[in-house]
């Protein structure tokens, strides 16, 4: 792999559930032939001509699986980098709330044309260290991509309006459940008064932003780490139930069976 700091060049997916990259957004793009894998407990297929993005994460990529003639160019940018690179634009958020769903776009020609061209400006930019401006050239390169993606994702799924207010409101909600305050917190009282807001008013930003409620995300990131706890044998059903704050083991039961759709016992085995 070709790297620096903040940008690491691959040419398989294979990697991305590694620790080493949790900070990194993948960005990839798919020459030729295919691979599949789980993400959010819904199965997903790359091909050739798609693009996929996760934004951080990726050890929540399961089961995946290259054809033998896969060939795809991998991206994988920190957190910082982007956030300097990223342009003034609301409409990040919304890209990666549908991206969570699915994070594979399925491009026109004239898209991908766009798409290699970016991730090949790239590559060529951090092959230039030399260059008396190699910071801001590479962010730009960058930005051009991600620019790329938003009017990719703008004309795939159609653009929403999202004022300021909104996305700064959904992304402090976010920031609140990707700390992991959802394992002893899942009311959204809890997020409404952090966020000095009525619960009403979270529930409204959430489903404008999102087409989700906010309870919905807070039951979604609660059932999905528990899922991730219950795979794990070394913890015993009471150990979970402790570690998200569940007032006994039968309401632990109660909720496992309810948001998963089987009993702790079935879903381990």
């Amino acid at each position: 792999m070709d790297n620096i700091q903040h940008i690491i060049l691959d040419d398989t997916l294979s990697r991305v559930v590694e620790p080493q990259f949790s900070g990194y957004i993948c960005h990839a793009y798919c020459h030729g032939g295919s691979c599949t894998f789980m993400r959010n407990g819904n199965e997903h297929r790359m091909e050739a001509g798609d693009c996929l993005i996760i934004p951080r994460r990726g050890d929540l990529v399961e089961n995946l699986q290259e054809s033998s003639d896969f060939r795809v160019s991998v991206i994988y940018v920190t957190q910082e980098f982007i956030e300097v690179s990223t342009p003034q634009s609301n409409y990040g958020i919304r890209g990666h709330l549908s991206l969570f769903h699915n994070p594979i776009m399925r491009l026109t020609p004239e898209m991908q044309l766009r798409c290699a061209a970016n991730f090949e400006v790239i590559r060529l930019r951090l092959s230039q260290p030399q260059h008396n401006f190699y910071h801001e050239v590479l962010a730009n390169a960058v930005q051009a991509m991600i620019l790329d993606f938003f009017d990719f994702h703008a004309v795939l799924y159609g653009a929403d309006k999202i004022t300021s207010q909104y996305r700064q409101i959904m992304e402090q909600f976010l920031n609140m459940l990707d700390q992991g305050d959802y394992r002893t917190n899942r009311e959204i009282g809890y997020y409404a008064d952090k966020l000095c807001i009525t619960p009403k008013y979270l529930s409204e930003v959430a489903k404008k932003v999102s087409g989700m409620s906010a309870n919905y995300w807070i039951n979604h990131y609660t059932a999905l780490g528990i899922s991730r706890r219950l795979r794990d044998r070394s913890l015993s059903f009471t150990d979970i139930s402790d570690i998200y704050g569940f007032s006994s083991l039968s309401h632990f039961n109660r909720y496992v069976k309810k948001n998963l759709g089987a009993t702790p016992t079935d879903f381990r085995e």
